[in-house]
């Protein structure tokens, strides 16, 4: 049996990247291959029913990574707004799903096994939850898994409503799965970021240099 059955995903994918000089962050190649494209081919292990990614800033390029790629985009008109548009976007543009995973498309340790590790905590979860994120070293972790009831919450509530102020409203709610997996807390900011992870794996970290 699958870990989480009819799973729906959003991969956030509209950042402008400012801080790495405008380079669109999940295009960023790792050993050869861009960010997002390795989340999406880690997150089969949960063979999911339904990717959507969002895109925003660089949505030409993105989409092009995408191509070859089983998800579905969708592109934020105004991606410069906040990330909460970006998550209602892509909630709204998926079918009806059980429960859904909220990722970022610029951590570039997720692997296979992080993912199965969240499923299975999802399905261990205290009776009552309705999200869960990792939590790691004190700081809240991604990806997030909710489930249809929340999703549904945040689609009905104001525009300013998203994953992180449903968990402030509900906290009894949400479970903070503790891990020591720093994986849930890596992501790429900044050029440091991009040193960081090179000196950390030994892999080859490589920024596009093509600019729109």
């Amino acid at each position: 049996m699958l870990p989480l059955p009819g799973l729906g995903v959003v991969v956030l994918a509209a950042g402008a990247g400012q801080r790495l000089q405008g380079w669109p962050k999940c295009l960023v190649q790792v050993n050869g291959q861009p960010l997002l494209q390795r989340l999406v081919t880690a997150l089969q292990v949960l063979q999911p029913a339904q990717t959507v990614v969002v895109l925003g800033h660089h949505a030409e390029r993105v989409a092009r990574c995408c191509a070859h790629l089983p998800v579905h985009t969708v592109r934020h008109a105004d991606p410069a707004v906040d990330q909460v548009a970006s998550l209602r976007l892509g909630l709204g543009a998926l079918d009806t799903a059980p429960v859904v995973l909220v990722a970022l498309a610029d951590q570039p340790l997720i692997d296979g096994a992080d993912l199965l590790d969240l499923a299975r905590a999802w399905c261990l979860r205290p009776a009552g939850t309705q999200v869960l994120q990792p939590q790691v070293q004190g700081q809240p972790g991604n990806p997030v898994i909710l489930d249809a009831a929340v999703c549904q919450a945040i689609l009905a509530g104001p525009d300013a409503l998203g994953c992180k102020q449903w968990q402030a409203q509900h906290p009894a709610q949400v479970y903070r799965w503790p891990s020591d997996n720093t994986h849930f807390i890596m992501d790429i900011d900044t050029p440091q970021d991009l040193h960081t992870l090179q000196t950390r794996t030994g892999w080859t970290v490589d920024v596009p240099l093509e600019h729109e």
